[in-house]
C-alpha cells in the first residue's frame, strides 16, 4: 500500500485517529513526528475502521453460501 492511497482519504484518517486513539490531527501534526503518525496511521489499517474499509475490498461470499 501506498502512502498517496492513504491520504487520498485524509478525511478518514482524521477522524479515526481520533475514534480509536483520541488523537487530534492537526494537533498531533504539529507537534509530533511522521513517524508517530505514521505508526498509528499503520494501525488504523489493523482494526476495523474507515480507513481500512476504504482501501480493502469487500469480500463477497462465494455463490452458493
Amino acid at each position: 500500500m501506498k502512502w498517496q492511497q492513504i491520504l487520498d482519504h485524509e478525511d478518514a484518517v482524521e477522524a479515526d485517529l481520533h475514534q480509536v486513539y483520541g488523537i487530534d490531527y492537526d494537533d498531533a501534526l504539529d507537534r509530533r513526528s511522521w513517524r508517530w503518525m505514521a505508526v498509528r496511521i499503520a494501525g488504523l489499517l489493523s482494526t476495523d475502521s474507515r480507513l481500512y474499509r476504504a482501501l480493502t475490498p469487500r469480500q463477497d461470499p462465494a455463490p452458493g453460501r
